[in-house]
């Protein structure tokens, strides 16, 4: 089994199961709508306005994550398909895997399009009618390493149908592997938007990480309920786009059961699913002008303009679906195209070994010598420089010594004539 390289961006409570901590607070359940009286942020960042205009219904958002249990009475309804990369969950990637974090995506895929169980309660997510596939990855485990894990899950979620991939993870490094600008870039070129997770500090990410490092991808920070940007639940970073909720935020539990928990892995599905709304806003949209109206609405409390602590400021839905933005022709948080080209002109791709079929080897064809586009007249630029220079200074020089002689000559007859 190889080693896997791709941190998990937990939660700073679900963290700290691994020195001995409470993993997160159970929801107390007094009365029926103590869950939903918790998700301040349907208020607060313009959800429930928004809801006048669209739910969701007709996006699908993918969860690469650790797999999310559809079975919930939450997510009923939710999940419409899924697979595994690990090697370790079921076959349509319903069956979380890991340890300490297996909790980890039902509770992210919450967030985003969670349908509550009723009335006013269990967790309405911000896209409570769009779909959910379920791709579970086992992070630092599985018959492959994560990043590949991680490479074919994107590029699966491309090709069944998924209209936003929400990243709730970090690979704690600024880079990223080649096969990364693959995947990504496949899911940019068929229009499907990539939410990513700032990562928290509390968690040990001191600061952004691939896949929040990569041009084109939507980067989310994390802000406390007061929105002010949260120390312990968020790290910085100049590629962050928004901000949204990563304090104080309830989840579902594989199996049932309500947590509070934090993290920008909460906050990602919060903005994955605003997206999911204006994609259901504007059908025609595509992910490039999608991106734009998530940023360009977003409420700036920080310096004037992006910056690393906000980004574009904290999101706001209502606007996001209702304000008239202008639009773009590129991608708002940078060409990963480009980036390859820059970036990747060292990297060489070995060719494949030819395959024999029995006929001789063609001899290896030269390239022809440029030829000289005057004809044979004058020579050409190579045989200037090679060839005439050296002759011109040497015939600069001979009839230097020439004149010099000359001059020689007629003073010597002068001298004759004046003695």
């Amino acid at each position: 089994m190889r080693r896997g390289v791709v941190g998990m961006a937990v939660v700073a409570a679900l963290a700290s199961v691994l020195v001995g901590g409470a993993p997160f607070a159970v929801v107390p359940q007094a009365h029926a709508d103590a869950v939903r009286d918790k998700e301040y942020w349907l208020d607060n960042y313009g959800i429930r306005t928004a809801w006048n205009t669209t739910r969701g219904a007709g996006v699908t958002i993918a969860i690469i994550d650790t797999g999310v249990d559809g079975t919930v009475a939450d997510l009923a309804g939710a999940v419409v398909g899924g697979a595994d990369f690990s090697g370790l969950g079921s076959a349509n990637g319903q069956t979380p895997v890991g340890s300490n974090d297996s909790s980890h995506a039902t509770m992210v895929a919450s967030l985003a399009a969670g349908r509550g169980t009723g009335g006013n309660s269990g967790v309405l997510g911000v896209a409570p009618q769009a779909s959910i596939l379920s791709i579970s990855i086992g992070l630092g485990v599985g018959a492959v390493s994560s990043d590949d894990q991680i490479a074919e899950a994107v590029t699966w979620a491309v090709d069944h149908g998924a209209n936003v991939i929400n990243m709730s993870l970090t690979r704690n490094t600024l880079d990223w592997p080649p096969s990364w600008d693959v995947a990504f870039l496949y899911a940019m070129q068929h229009n499907v938007v990539v939410v990513a997770a700032a990562g928290n500090r509390g968690s040990g990410t001191t600061e952004v990480g691939a896949p929040a490092t990569m041009p084109g991808v939507l980067t989310v920070g994390g802000v406390d309920a007061n929105g002010t940007a949260s120390f312990d639940a968020s790290s910085q970073g100049i590629t962050i786009g928004v901000s949204a909720p990563s304090e104080g935020l309830v989840g579902v539990r594989p199996g049932g059961g309500y947590v509070v928990w934090n993290g920008t892995s909460g906050a990602t599905p919060i903005v994955a699913g605003i997206v999911a709304l204006v994609r259901a806003a504007y059908p025609t949209l595509d992910a490039n002008n999608v991106i734009q109206r998530v940023i360009a609405t977003a409420r700036d409390v920080g310096v004037a303009g992006a910056d690393p602590i906000y980004g574009f400021g904290l999101v706001d839905a209502a606007a996001a679906v209702t304000a008239p933005v202008a639009p773009v022709t590129t991608n708002p948080m940078g060409d990963l195209q480009q980036w390859i080209t820059l970036n990747r002109r060292a990297v060489v791709t070995p060719s494949p070994a030819p395959v024999s079929t029995g006929a001789p080897t063609p001899a290896p064809v030269q390239a022809a010598a440029p030829t000289n586009p005057t004809g044979v007249i004058l020579p050409s630029v190579n045989l200037l420089r090679n060839v005439g220079i050296p002759i011109g200074l040497l015939i600069v020089f001979a009839v230097v010594i020439i004149l010099l002689a000359m001059r020689a000559v007629r003073s010597f007859r002068a001298f004759r004539k004046t003695g």
